[in-house]
């Protein structure tokens, strides 16, 4: 059983010795001992085995009848060989002849049963195995693609007889197996546009890719059908929505890329339930055109230069491919886009590339025949897919769980707790009458939020349903909440501690140790030490800048700590280190300047030039008359000098 749940020769033929017996039949449903132990295996042998199968693009090549008298430009200048090759004269020497060889060629008395007998038709199995496929029919204008895709009354072409016969492959493979439905869509690439043709709009539809590298076209109406008969109800209203136009060499010209997107889906009747979806794509290609024949102008110019374009694209995709370059061009064209599962992609493809046998038209078919010719070494990688659903296996229970008590008793401890917490509020423990108003109602919504994360706690079902950044939010509100919780429990007890002490005359209770304190280190800030002499004081000088910390020591004759920056030093200290500034603004030059605190070579060029002008400072506050300078620079000049004067004086004798 288990191997029929993969595509036809995809298992290995030892797969009996691997699974450790006989594969039983499909029919038999009570058989599923061996179907499960083999479930795993053969998904992993499928998937290995579709790694390695290869399927090259099949190529044919339809000739269409001569049209026109046969003399001059009517002259035939292709001819048939066999069912596979054909030739084409050579346009440097009419004596010779080009020879291409196909997987198929169709000559001018081919009908639309050959063609589709011949190339389509085997590729349809592929969508029963959960495979896609890819019919494209490619060509010139007037060499008959959209003729060979839809037909006639009379003769059908291949849309409607591949749609005939996938639904009545379906019907005869459905059973208690597999059941099978099928729904279709259908766009035009219109001037690199995207546009659905079964609810026609202007609105241009996006492409995408899921993560499984499907492509995918978001927004795009899809039609379930069941028989021949809804197909058509679908399909021939859509076919009339489909841009078409007349040029001088063909009086319908395609001015669209038209796509046709059949489902097929597929459902296990019994476990596992697997699921398969496979994608046929029937494309039919606007014809490449040369202008200077067609006449278009305006509009039919702007199609005709998106049409080409579109191709040219095609083309610098199949190079790609064949060369193995590191980038394929998919994403330079909306139809390249579309058509990646069809080249080097997942799917069975074959082309149908339609050709003109009159001179005339010699150039546009040697140019689709070498596109032909190099297409047909293009390789894709098809393989089933399926899927299985999620089977939920039941939990084993581990040796914690087992010596754990049941969980009945675990809500009845939530509740004990939260009875607890109702019971003693903090909020009645600390008096709020002595708190600040904001403290206070700080205090009653943390209890309340309290509360309602341990109401909630008890089910755990408001949590687990929150997003994941308003989860995030909460547990860290939460955890806040917790820690100040904490703090105020602190602080109540320290008050408790300190009622207690007031009304007992005996020793005082050994108070709860609190947490340390930082250091707050202030500029300028003097430090008292414990050993001190009346002769000699010591002061030390902690100046903050740029986050390090420089200690200076100093002299001093006063302990007390200073209220201004100017500290209690020894006057002749000070005067000293007024004297030795006054003196350098007086006489210093411009190097001598410049080695003070707060002085550039600009400021020093302004001393001096005040020196000059009016004279010798009488103070040092008389720097702030210097051109530039404010009377708080001047201030902070002064501290920052006299401070590092101090460290360099020598004492007096």
């Amino acid at each position: 059983m288990a191997t029929r749940c993969w595509a036809a020769g995809d298992i290995e033929p030892d797969l009996e010795g691997k699974l450790g017996g006989p594969i039983l039949p499909v029919g038999n449903p009570n058989n599923y001992q061996v179907f499960m132990t083999s479930q795993r295996l053969s998904q992993a042998e499928f998937r290995r085995v579709s790694a390695k199968a290869q399927a090259r693009v099949r190529v044919c090549v339809r000739l269409r009848p001569c049209v026109g008298t046969g003399q001059g430009q009517d002259a035939l200048c292709v001819r048939g060989v066999d069912s596979h090759s054909l030739e084409i004269l050579n346009w440097r020497n009419e004596m010779e002849t080009m020879k291409y060889r196909f997987d198929a060629f169709y000559g001018e008395k081919a009908t639309q049963n050959d063609i589709y007998m011949g190339s389509v038709q085997p590729v349809l199995r592929h969508l029963l195995e959960g495979q896609n496929a890819s019919i494209l029919a490619y060509g010139p204008t007037g060499a008959g693609k959209t003729h060979t895709m839809l037909g006639s009354p009379e003769q059908p072409g291949v849309i409607p007889r591949a749609l005939r016969d996938l639904l009545q492959m379906t019907r005869n493979a459905s059973g208690d197996e597999w059941k099978y439905s099928i729904s279709m869509s259908y766009l035009e690439i219109y001037q690199e546009k995207v546009l659905d043709l079964l609810e026609p709009s202007l609105h241009d539809l996006p492409i995408r890719e899921d993560r499984n590298h499907h492509i995918l076209v978001p927004g795009l109406t899809q039609k379930e059908i069941t028989s021949f008969s809804d197909f058509e109800s679908f399909f021939l209203p859509a076919s009339a929505n489909r841009t078409v136009a007349s040029t001088q060499l063909n009086q319908r010209s395609s001015r669209s890329h038209a796509v046709l997107m059949v489902w097929v889906s597929q459902t296990q009747g019994w476990p596992p339930y697997a699921r398969r979806a496979a994608k046929l794509c029937l494309i039919d290609l606007a014809g490449s055109e040369d202008n200077r024949r067609t006449g278009n102008k305006g509009l039919r110019l702007k199609e005709s230069g998106a049409i080409n374009t579109s191709l040219f694209v095609l083309s610098k995709v199949v190079d790609a491919l064949n060369q193995g370059l590191p980038r394929v061009p998919y994403r330079d064209s909306k139809l390249t886009r579309l058509l990646q599962d069809s080249l080097g992609g997942t799917a069975h493809s074959v082309i149908i590339t339609n050709i003109a046998p009159e001179k005339r038209y010699y150039f546009d078919t040697l140019t689709s025949l070498n596109f032909a010719a190099k297409s047909k070494q293009v390789v894709n990688k098809p393989f089933t897919q399926e899927t299985l659903p999620n089977m939920a296996a039941p939990k084993r229970p581990s040796a914690d769980s087992r010596d754990a008590e049941p969980e009945a008793k675990r809500p009845c401890r939530e509740e004990d707790h939260q009875t607890q917490l109702e019971e003693k509020p903090l909020s009645s423990l600390i008096p709020l009458a002595n708190l600040e108003p904001a403290v206070a109602q700080r205090l009653l919504r943390l209890e309340a939020l309290e509360k309602e994360h341990a109401r909630a706690g008890s089910h755990g079902l408001p949590l687990l349903n929150t997003p994941r950044r308003a989860r995030q939010r909460l547990m860290k509100q939460l955890e806040e909440t917790q820690q100040e919780l904490k703090a105020l429990q602190e602080r109540q007890q320290e008050m408790e501690a300190g009622a207690a002490q007031s009304k007992e005359p005996g020793p005082a209770p050994r108070l709860p140790a609190k947490p340390r304190k930082k250091a707050v280190v202030l500029p300028f800030q003097k430090v008292q030490t414990p050993e001190e002499t009346q002769e000699e004081d010591t002061v030390i000088i902690i100046q903050k800048k740029r986050g390090r910390k420089r200690k200076t020591l100093i002299s001093s004759c006063e302990n007390e700590a200073p209220t201004e920056w100017e500290m209690a030093l020894r006057p002749d200290l000070l005067a000293r280190g007024k004297e030795n500034i006054l003196a350098l603004l007086n006489s210093g030059s411009e190097k001598e300047l410049m080695a003070l605190h707060r002085i550039g070579r600009k400021k020093a060029r302004l001393i001096m030039a005040w020196r000059d002008r009016h004279g010798s400072f009488e103070k040092a506050k008389d720097f702030e008359k210097v051109e530039g300078v404010s009377t708080k620079q001047a201030a902070s000049f002064i501290k920052a000098n006299i401070l590092n004067s101090l460290g360099n004086l020598q004492p007096l004798d």
